[in-house]
C-alpha cells in the first residue's frame, strides 16, 4: 500500500448528503475482484447520461475542480458494505475524503485501502464549501502525523480523530499482513522467551 503522511491538494466538492455506496459505484460494475479499473465508473450514474455522454453539471466533469481530495456532505458512504466504493475512489485518484460523518463500514474499508477519511465538524465542512464556492482553487493540507487538516488560504485548521493502529498502517504503507510482518522480530523474540515447546 502507498504511504500516506501528508497531502496538499486542491479539492473536488460534492456537497450532497447521504451519498451511498451504490451511488459511488453502482452494483452492475461489481464484476471484478481486482481493485483496479473501478475509477472509470466512479459516480457513473451522476457523471454520464444513458448514452454514456458526460453530464456537464456534475462536479467530476467540471474542469474548474481537480485534486486528490473529495469533500463530501454528511453521511458519506452509507448503504451497503461494498469495499468497491473505496476501490473506485482510490482508483480515480482520490487519496482522502473529507466529510462531517462517514458510515462506519465505509470508513473501515477506506482505511484498509489507503484512502484517508477525515471527519470534521459541520462548521469546518461548511467553511470549506463556502471557500471553494468563491475560489475553486483553494487548497487543503492534511497532516496525518499531527492529525490536522487546514485550509491553506485562511490558515483555519481542525484536529481529526483516527484509529491509532490504522494511522500506523497508513503512515508506513502497511496492510494488515504487512503490519504483522513488521513485528516479526518481536514475535520471534516473544516466542523464545515465553513459549515452551
Amino acid at each position: 500500500m502507498e504511504k500516506f503522511v501528508q497531502l496538499t491538494s486542491t479539492i473536488v466538492p460534492l456537497p450532497n448528503q447521504d451519498v451511498d455506496t451504490d451511488q459511488i459505484i453502482p452494483a452492475r460494475f461489481l464484476k471484478s475482484t481486482s481493485r483496479q479499473g473501478f475509477g472509470k465508473n466512479l459516480f457513473c450514474d451522476w457523471r454520464f447520461d444513458s448514452k454514456g455522454k458526460e453530464k456537464k453539471d456534475f462536479v467530476l466533469n467540471d474542469s474548474a475542480y481537480r485534486g486528490n481530495i473529495l469533500v463530501a456532505g454528511k453521511n458519506f458512504g452509507c448503504g451497503s458494505s461494498r469495499e468497491h466504493a473505496a476501490w473506485a475512489l482510490y482508483d480515480y485518484g482520490f487519496r482522502a475524503v473529507v466529510s462531517s460523518y462517514f458510515a462506519d463500514i465505509f470508513k473501515g474499508n477506506a482505511l484498509n485501502n489507503g484512502l484517508l477519511p477525515v471527519q470534521v465538524s459541520e462548521e469546518f465542512l461548511t467553511d470549506i464549501f463556502s471557500k471553494v464556492d468563491r475560489n475553486p482553487k483553494i487548497v487543503l493540507a492534511i497532516d496525518l502525523e499531527s492529525q490536522i487538516i487546514s485550509i491553506q488560504e485562511t490558515g483555519l485548521s481542525e484536529y481529526f480523530e483516527i484509529n491509532p493502529y490504522k494511522k500506523t498502517c497508513l503512515l508506513n504503507g502497511y496492510d494488515d499482513i504487512d503490519y504483522l510482518i513488521s513485528k516479526k522480530k518481536k514475535i520471534e523474540q516473544f516466542e523464545k522467551t515465553h513459549i515452551e515447546f
